[in-house]
C-alpha cells in the first residue's frame, strides 16, 4: 500500500521553499492523494496533480500558488480524479475544450463586424465612395442598434423584424433597402463559414410573409419634372445665370444625362470635334458604356468653359473636386423662388404641383419625345441610358444608334431654346387628346 503524504494546512505550504540546488521539486501537501506543490529555483510555485490515467501516469496542472490556494486545489484535484474513475482523460477533455474554444472564436463575429468585413470585399461593386458611405450610415442607423452586437449565428427573423418594423410604413423605401443590405451581409457570413441555416432576412417565402409589400404601404413619388410648356422660359432664364453650377445644369438639360454624370464630367471624356461625349462604365448607373450625342449648343456651352489648370473635371468646384448634387439642385431652388416672387407660378410639376428638381429634366425629355416629336421610344430610352427590350435583343444590337441619336438631341435642344425642329409633332395636328 502506497504511502499517504501528510495533510499540510495553508500554514505549511505558505513555508515550503527550494532547497537550493537542482531543477524543481515537487512537495506533496496531502489531503488528495498526488496532490503536489511544484516549486521552481526561483522559489515560484504552481499545483500539480500526479496520477493515473489508464495505463498511463499524468502530471496535471491545476494553476500557480497563491493565486490557487490549497483548499482551491485539493477542491480541483478531488474532481479530476472523480471524472478518471469515471472514464474521461482531463488532458484530452481540456485539449477538446481549448479546441473548441478556438473554432468557437473563430466562427463567432458580430454583424457589426461582419459588416466591417463584407464592404471592403464588395468595394469595387459600390457605384462610387458615396454609395459606399449610404450603405455604412443605412446599416449603422437601423441596424446596429437592434443587431449590431449580436452574434450572426444567432440572428433569426425575429431580430430582422426589430430592425425593420418601426421603419417599414414610414420609412419604406430604406427600410426596403437596410433588408437587402442586411441580407447580403449575412449572405456573406454564411458562405465565410460564421453561421448556418436559411437568411432571416431574405423576403422571398419568408419575411414577404408577415411584412406588407413595399409597394402596398408607400407610394414611389418621382422627382419634380418641369412640365413642357415651362421648359424654354426655364431654361431661358437659365441661360442668364452665371457660374459653373448653372452651366453644368444647363449641359444636363442638353444632354438628359444624371446629375452626377455630369458633374463628373472629364474633359479626356468629350471629342468635341465628333460631338461624343462617352462616360465610362465606372461612372454610369448600369454599369456599361453610354455615349452621348452632343448638339451644337452643348458643344458651343462647353467650348465657352474656362480649363482649370490642374483638374480634369469639365464642372470643377470652386475649391476643387467634383460639384456636389446640392449645388445643382440649390440652382433650381433659387429659380422657383424667384419665379414666385416675380408673381409667376414657378417651375412646378405638371402631375405633383411639387418644384422641379435636376433629375427631372429626364422625364422632362422622356415626356417631349413620346408627346412631341415622332422619334421611336427605344431611341429615347437609350439617350437615357435605360435598358431596352429583353436581354437576348440587347445582346442582338449592336449600335446604340448614336447618330441618329444626334439629330434627337438636337431637336431637343431647340426646344429648349424655344425653336421648332424638324421631328416635333404640331399640338394643333394632333388627335385624340
Amino acid at each position: 500500500m502506497p504511502k499517504r503524504a501528510r495533510e499540510l494546512g495553508a500554514l505549511d505550504v505558505k513555508r515550503l521553499t527550494h532547497p537550493g540546488h537542482g531543477g524543481n521539486v515537487q512537495k506533496p501537501v496531502g489531503g488528495v492523494a498526488g496532490l503536489r506543490l511544484q516549486i521552481t529555483p526561483s522559489n515560484a510555485a504552481s499545483w500539480v496533480l500526479r496520477t493515473a490515467v489508464g495505463p498511463k501516469t499524468r502530471e496535471i496542472g491545476l494553476g500557480p500558488y497563491p493565486e490557487v490556494s490549497l483548499a482551491a486545489a485539493r477542491d480541483k484535484a478531488r474532481l479530476i480524479r472523480e471524472d478518471i474513475r469515471n472514464g474521461i482523460d482531463p488532458i484530452e477533455a481540456k485539449r477538446s475544450a481549448k479546441a473548441q474554444l478556438v473554432i468557437s472564436q473563430k466562427r463567432g463575429l458580430t454583424f457589426d463586424e461582419a459588416a466591417a468585413r463584407y464592404l471592403p470585399s464588395k468595394s469595387v461593386e459600390f457605384k462610387n465612395a458615396k454609395h459606399a458611405a449610404q450603405w455604412r450610415s443605412t446599416l449603422a442607423t437601423y441596424a446596429s442598434p437592434a443587431i449590431g452586437p449580436m452574434q450572426v449565428a444567432d440572428i433569426v427573423m425575429a431580430d430582422i423584424l426589430r430592425v425593420l418594423e418601426p421603419i417599414w410604413r414610414t420609412k419604406t423605401e430604406t427600410a426596403d433597402r437596410v433588408r437587402g443590405r442586411i441580407e447580403r451581409v449575412l449572405a456573406w457570413a454564411t458562405v465565410a463559414g460564421h453561421r448556418d441555416g436559411d437568411n432571416p432576412a431574405r423576403w422571398k417565402g419568408n419575411l414577404d410573409a408577415v411584412l406588407p409589400k413595399p409597394g402596398k404601404v408607400a407610394k414611389v413619388e418621382n422627382h419634380g419634372a418641369l412640365a413642357l410648356t415651362a421648359v424654354s422660359g426655364w431654361y431661358s432664364e437659365l441661360l442668364k445665370r452665371d457660374g459653373i453650377a448653372a452651366k453644368a445644369l444647363a449641359f444636363q438639360a442638353l444632354t438628359a444625362a444624371r446629375s452626377g454624370e455630369v458633374r463628373g464630367a472629364r474633359w479626356d471624356e468629350i471629342d468635341l470635334d465628333q460631338g461624343i461625349w462617352t462616360v465610362p462604365a465606372s461612372r454610369m448607373k448600369a454599369r456599361r458604356e453610354h455615349r452621348v450625342a452632343l448638339s451644337k449648343p452643348a458643344l458651343d456651352l462647353l467650348s465657352a468653359l474656362p480649363r482649370v489648370d490642374g483638374s480634369p473635371l469639365v464642372f470643377p468646384a470652386a475649391r476643387g473636386g467634383p460639384l456636389s448634387d446640392a449645388t445643382l439642385s440649390a440652382v433650381m431652388r433659387r429659380m422657383h423662388a424667384e419665379a414666385l416672387a416675380n408673381g409667376g407660378p414657378g417651375y412646378l410639376d405638371a402631375k405633383s404641383s411639387r418644384p422641379a428638381v435636376p433629375h427631372g429634366l429626364r422625364s422632362t425629355f422622356r415626356d417631349w419625345s413620346a408627346e412631341r416629336t415622332t422619334y421611336p421610344r427605344e431611341m429615347a430610352e437609350i439617350a437615357l441610358a435605360h435598358q431596352v427590350g429583353s436581354e437576348v435583343e440587347r445582346a442582338y444590337r449592336r449600335s446604340d444608334m448614336v447618330e441618329r441619336r444626334r439629330a434627337m438631341m438636337a431637336d431637343w435642344a431647340d426646344f429648349l431654346l424655344g425653336k421648332k425642329s424638324g421631328k416635333v409633332v404640331a399640338l394643333s395636328r394632333r388627335t385624340g387628346s
